[in-house]
């Protein structure tokens, strides 16, 4: 009879499991899974149908302004204090002014930049800024193109996404500051930081990968190349920032590991996919932005427009990508806009005081090179 009992609970006990799972709903979810390289590696981009739509929905570019007739008149000479633009004809300065209003300051329009009682009034920190990052645009599209950005390009929306101060911008993060008698040490982990995934990782690499324009090109490569130690090698911290940094990147492209990375081999590069060379040079890219174009603001930026240790706010991988492995899907954003594809200023001539000009991009990497 207990025997029995038991089969009986266990009977019901299996319907009740079966009935919870088939009525309460748990599906799963249509996923879409994109081989990004040899079957049997694992090297798949999963995705779930639903977030690949809404992620392709908030990535959108928008349609180019209406093409203007060409006039011989030149804006430096037909307007005030033209520094950048100069030499683009009236009616294109006048679309690309109308254009980046509505790439980044929309519901503000053309007085988030000027002083419309005076246009030539540089009083505003806004039109500073602005300036300096049309040079930015102008080098990326030029400097950067064969190297990462290709001819799809970048505009003003590539980061704005019609906000004044993009999403996706960072500070120096000091970590805790108790305002006790000792000071705090966490081996600057613990913190749960957005950057690193929230997880127990250093809450503050990309100051150091990301901040600094000079630094060691084996600053990332933790890996050892060759099967038996010859040095002494790197503390397991480097691996812990390293391994930060791969998860920032990975985040900011929605993209696995593996789209960079052959499974069976992370750190070699001869088997690793052409996206880990434009990561490497992405890489760069953002450090040169940071050191000659965003650091050298930081006189010109009001304090609340500054971080906590007082440094600018700075771009990211994210910044550009929004959880996409090409920004805006791959849109080409600057065919329209030939100003953006050609430096149109002497940049050394706009440089802010005390600033070296901007730097060309670094060579191709080696088949093993550092990170």
């Amino acid at each position: 009879m207990k025997t029995l009992l038991l089969v009986a609970a266990a009977v019901v006990a299996a319907f009740l499991t079966i009935a919870q799972f088939g009525t309460a709903g748990w599906t799963r979810p249509p996923i879409l899974a994109q081989q990004h390289g040899f079957r049997g590696t694992g090297m798949d981009q999963i995705q779930t149908k639903a977030g690949a739509a809404a992620l392709k929905a908030a990535n959108v570019a928008p349609d180019p302004a209406e093409p203007v007739e060409q006039g011989s008149e030149k804006a430096g000479t037909t307007y005030e204090n033209v520094q950048v633009l100069k030499d683009v004809s009236v009616e294109e300065f006048n679309r690309l002014m109308t254009s980046m209003t509505e790439w980044v300051a929309p519901e503000q329009g053309c007085t988030y930049c000027h002083n419309t009682e005076n246009m030539a009034d540089d009083s505003l920190y806004q039109k500073k800024v602005a300036r300096r990052m049309i040079q930015m645009v102008q080098h990326i599209n030029t400097s950067w193109k064969e190297k990462h950005v290709g001819e799809a390009g970048v505009n003003c929306y590539t980061c704005h996404r019609g906000q004044p101060v993009p999403k996706n911008i960072w500070f120096e993060n000091p970590g805790p500051n108790y305002k006790t008698a000792f000071t705090p040490r966490n081996n600057g982990q613990n913190m749960a930081s957005p950057s690193v995934g929230l997880a127990s990782l250093p809450y503050d690499t990309l100051s150091e990968f990301f901040g600094k324009k000079d630094v060691d090109e084996n600053l990332i490569r933790v890996n050892a190349t060759t099967a038996l130690p010859e040095s002494k090698g790197k503390p397991i911290q480097a691996a812990e920032k390293t391994y930060g940094l791969m998860i920032h990147m990975s985040s900011a492209l929605g993209v696995n590991c593996t789209y960079c990375h052959n499974t069976r081999a992370i750190s070699n590069w001869s088997q690793s996919t052409p996206q880990r060379t434009l990561a490497w040079h992405a890489i760069r890219m953002v450090r040169d932005l940071n050191g000659n174009y965003i650091e050298p603001l930081t006189s010109t930026f009001p304090a609340n427009r500054l971080g906590p240790t007082g440094d600018a706010p700075k771009l990211n991988c994210a910044t550009c990508h929004n959880g996409q492995s090409k920004p805006l899907a791959g849109a080409h954003v600057v065919e329209t806009y030939p100003e953006l594809t050609q430096v149109t200023a002497d940049a050394a001539a706009t440089q802010e005081p005390g600033k070296a000009p901007a730097q060309e991009p670094t060579k191709e990497p080696s088949p093993n090179p550092p990170q």
